[in-house]
């Protein structure tokens, strides 16, 4: 029996579309989700880096472009990016954090869009990430990327777990998996 559902995928390939459509069917299902998703930003047509979206509409900095982070520091990067560790954890720590049951009789799901290099310059979400994956109750629902170079220790864990169905998308089936994607963590939550 599965309690998690990952996507993975190359980059650009619908991954966190597809999050965001299995979201709306979950939610005019009456399953509650909570969460976050990672959003490209553009300036000109130019992708300048990223942004960490929450579910209730918060927004902030994940990363940008060779500029200083939040902190004031330029610690950590992955390829061109200036990853800001502290904006991130603003926002994706107290949605981990805060996921419970509530009232009803189902499970919460929790969308980590996614667990990737960036994200997991943060002791704190690796922490986080772990709880919510071992805890009972919480369907996550969340994107890795496909291995590539080193091996990334939370993304190979969760890659490797027995509780989680694994889809890989592509620009050939990101469109027929959709219903797939959603019956499973429907079936998560009962």
């Amino acid at each position: 029996m599965y309690k998690h559902v990952f996507l993975t995928g190359p980059p650009g390939v619908g991954k966190t579309t597809l999050v965001q459509k299995s979201i709306e069917i979950l939610k005019s299902s009456g399953i509650p989700v909570e969460g976050f998703y990672t959003e490209e930003v553009r300036q000109g047509g130019r992708r300048t880096g990223f942004d960490i979206v929450t579910l209730s509409g918060q927004r902030g900095p994940l990363s940008r472009v060779g500029y200083e982070s939040s902190s004031g520091r330029c610690e950590h990067w992955v390829g061109q990016y200036v990853v800001d560790v502290v904006s991130f954890e603003q926002l994706a720590i107290p949605v981990l954090r805060n996921t419970d049951l509530g009232s009803g009789t189902r499970s919460k799901v929790c969308v980590i869009d996614e667990v990737g290099k960036m994200e997991l310059f943060s002791q704190a979400f690796i922490q986080a990430v772990r709880q919510t994956l071992d805890g009972s109750g919480i369907v996550i629902l969340g994107t890795i990327p496909i291995p590539k170079g080193k091996p990334l220790g939370l993304v190979e864990d969760i890659r490797n777990r027995r509780d989680v169905k694994m889809f890989t998308v592509t620009k050939e089936n990101r469109d027929s998996i959709l219903q797939d994607v959603v019956t499973t963590v429907q079936n998560c939550t009962k």
